[in-house]
């Protein structure tokens, strides 16, 4: 166990590492799905004094845990839905990633709440945001989220300049937080391994091992190498999210989870289009929209309908992309336009489903079964209380095993750079110096890697020409590209794109331009020769030209079948749980 105080490596050695340990070694917990859920089970379980494993056939993250509103908040409109339980609950998962286990991660963000409607609204309202207050600050919520405050519309405008004077009648400014929700699942999964968890991505489970009724492992392929594994473990815990039924359909019988995917679709926009000193939330007639600041854009989101199809790749068609651009406007003096999007991102949700309820009033809830001997369940909730949603599966897995097993003690554990990241960011101006980097560029790091980031300056050090910025997308430099290949487990060039960084949704091109230079860079880390080099940019152009076509379409099947001529440059196994 290499303990909170090593830095973890999640590069090809360490990978090649795990995937031997994963098939020479029992391990007490092996963990399929290696979303923001899965990687909270295997830092929760490993933290117990548990011998884990996690396998994920994709990505880390590249499901839900990449594509969400990049949002960590108790959720107003469930207020209003009178489940408190849930809302203290998140509210209380808020204050522990604000203050101790990610600041470097989660950041406060204010949102004006505007009112439509004179007397009644800003009362009604009001007494909401003021029990969401009071709830955060009795959960110990102090640093850097005020009270809200009640504004007139004079003041709101000057908050907002970009709202149609016509559109409010006075506003309410309140405050949450908002994370890179793709950097948290690989700093999540770079501390489980930190103390000693077998971590390996591009693994697809197969099918389960058993002896009589009981679970004792998994089949497994490393779609890499095309090499067969069998993992053993004592209990398999199924954190698969939309896939959940997938799994339970490799078990056999009816399935005792119910999971419906619901599409939520998100816009980026430079943030000159929409002049605002905070984020936005309006009401929307199926939910509600957020208008996000996002470095120098702003996200714009979300929908929330019903998905069959594809799930390792929603699409958004050009009716998801309307819709959004409608209801934002119905605000803004200068309206948006298609032109002005310079990115897209689809996500699916996995709710718990009823029979015939709608997707925006399923539940946000979770749930955790056990049914079968070895194996357990965990589906639904939120991203926001992925940390409770771990502890309640680990609690099912303690239950399993012979012998005691520790409580959680994950709320007193800080996620990898987060240790020192205050003290590194007071003396930011002093890291400038020594680096010969700009301030802005030490905040940038910061924020992103915590403490963490003199690794990322140790690359510079080394080798100078990497702290130049990616032409093209000169928010990242090109140390970078090489550390989340060397460090954080990107295996391909769209991991590093889509997920590392947000190139493919901040840049007017989607990341294209600067596709034959990131490859380059990856190449020595994952010693690539120059023909997979080509391949990996070929790749990416066909996914981008899929996704652009795709966002033209009306309908979902029709968005769903052009998305689907660009295939994964490491397809997954058809066996029936495509995706797992």
């Amino acid at each position: 166990m290499s303990g909170a105080g090593v830095t973890a490596r999640l590069g090809p050695a360490e990978r090649a590492e795990a995937l031997a340990a994963l098939a020479n070694t029992e391990h007490q917990v092996l963990v399929v799905g290696g979303g923001v859920v899965g990687a909270g089970v295997a830092l929760d379980a490993v933290t117990r004094g548990l011998s884990v494993g996690l396998v994920e056939a994709r990505d880390f993250g590249s499901g839900t845990s990449s594509r969400s509103s990049k949002l960590i908040h108790g959720g107003l409109r469930y207020l209003e839905q009178l489940n408190v339980g849930l809302v203290r609950e998140a509210l209380g998962e808020r204050s522990l990633l604000l203050q101790r286990i990610a600041p470097h991660l989660v950041h406060p963000v204010s949102f004006l709440f505007p009112f439509t409607h004179h007397g009644w609204e800003r009362f009604y309202v009001g007494a909401g945001v003021a029990a969401y207050d009071m709830l955060g600050f009795s959960l110990g919520q102090t640093r850097g989220l005020p009270r809200h405050r009640q504004l007139t519309r004079g003041a709101a405008l000057r908050v907002a300049p970009a709202l149609k004077r016509s559109a409010l009648t006075g506003a309410l400014l309140y405050w949450d937080a908002r994370v890179d929700d793709a950097r948290y699942v690989v700093m999540l999964v770079r501390t489980a391994a930190g103390y000693g968890a077998h971590a390996a991505s591009r693994t697809q489970v197969t099918g389960f091992l058993r002896e009589g009724e009981r679970v004792t492992g998994v089949r497994a392929v490393d779609l890499e190498s095309g090499a067969e594994l069998e993992i053993r473990a004592q209990q398999v815990v199924n954190a698969t999210g939309v896939w959940t039924d997938e799994i339970q359909a490799m078990v056999g019988g009816r399935g005792t989870i119910n999971v419906r995917a619901s599409k939520g679709v998100h816009l980026v926009v430079p943030r000159d289009r929409i002049h605002s000193g905070s984020g936005i939330i309006l009401r929307t007639p199926f939910s509600v929209l957020f208008v996000i600041p996002w470095g120098r854009h702003w996200i714009i989101g979300t929908t929330d309908t019903d998905w069959s199809l594809d799930k390792a790749h929603p699409a958004a068609s050009r009716t998801d992309i309307d819709y959004v651009l409608g209801q934002v406007n119905r605000l803004l003096a200068v309206p948006l336009t298609g032109d002005d999007v310079e990115g897209v991102y689809a996500g699916l949700r996995p709710l718990l489903a009823g029979e015939s309820e709608s997707t925006s009033k399923l539940s946000r809830e979770h749930t955790v079964a056990h049914p079968v001997p070895g194996l357990v369940m965990i589906a639904g909730g939120k991203y926001t209380t992925y940390r409770l949603m771990a502890r309640d599966a680990v609690d099912a897995v303690a239950h399993g095993l012979d012998g005691r097993v520790a409580p959680s003690c994950t709320d007193a554990v800080p996620v990898i750079g987060a240790d020192g990241y205050v003290a590194l960011w007071n003396a930011r101006y002093s890291l400038a110096r020594s680096s010969g980097l700009h301030v802005a560029r030490i905040e940038h790091l910061l924020h992103r890697y915590g403490s963490l980031t003199g690794e990322v300056l140790g690359l510079i050090a080394a080798e100078p020409g990497l702290g130049k910025p990616l032409a093209g997308a000169d928010d990242y430099l090109r140390a970078e590209i090489v550390y989340a290949a060397s460090h954080e487990g990107a295996r391909h060039l769209d991991d590093v794109l889509a997920r590392r960084t947000h190139v493919s949704i901040e840049t007017w091109d989607r990341g294209l331009s600067v596709a034959g230079e990131a490859a380059a860079l990856m190449a020595g880390p994952m010693r690539w020769k120059s023909r997979q080099v080509a391949r990996e940019v070929e790749n990416y152009r066909a996914r981008v030209e899929a996704e652009r076509a795709s966002q033209d379409a009306e309908t979902d099947q029709d968005a769903d079948a052009i998305r689907l001529g660009a295939p994964d440059i490491v397809p997954v196994v058809d066996n029936g749980a495509v995706g797992v």
